[in-house]
């Protein structure tokens, strides 16, 4: 028996129509053997939890620029546990270092700015789902 593949959907909440940087985050993820998921753009916190669910995934990327992550990224959050879907959640983007205690606050796993280098979410990811 092999180790199962990781699962992770990757989504971008709201109207943002920036992707280049999760592009990037997937490809990587995908390069290290995990099974990914990109849903596309402008996608709502309820699109976002049905595919997470359909998909049976171990993990879900949110990625967002817009700023509007204060008002998605909860009701995300919300929708996971009101299905009783229990995730790793984690996050990149433009999102203001005050922004971050809260999200991680609503179970937020982790929150990557730019620049972050792919090596250190691939390797979260990897030590998250194994737990």
């Amino acid at each position: 028996m092999g180790e199962k593949n990781i699962r992770i959907l990757m989504a971008k909440p709201g109207l943002d129509g920036h992707d280049r940087g999760i592009k990037v985050v997937s490809r990587a993820l995908r390069d290290a053997g995990m099974e990914v998921i990109y849903m596309g753009l402008h996608q709502t916190p309820e699109q976002i939890v049905e595919a997470a669910i359909q998909e049976d995934v171990d993990a879900l990327g949110l990625s967002i620029l817009s700023g509007a992550h204060i008002i998605l990224f909860p009701k995300i959050m919300e929708l996971l546990k009101e299905n009783r879907v229990d995730i790793i959640v984690f996050a990149g983007g433009i999102i203001p270092d005050e922004d971050v205690p809260a999200l991680k606050n609503i179970n937020i796993a982790e929150i990557f700015g730019p620049g972050t280098n792919t090596e250190d979410i691939v390797k979260f990811v990897k030590e998250k789902v194994a737990k």
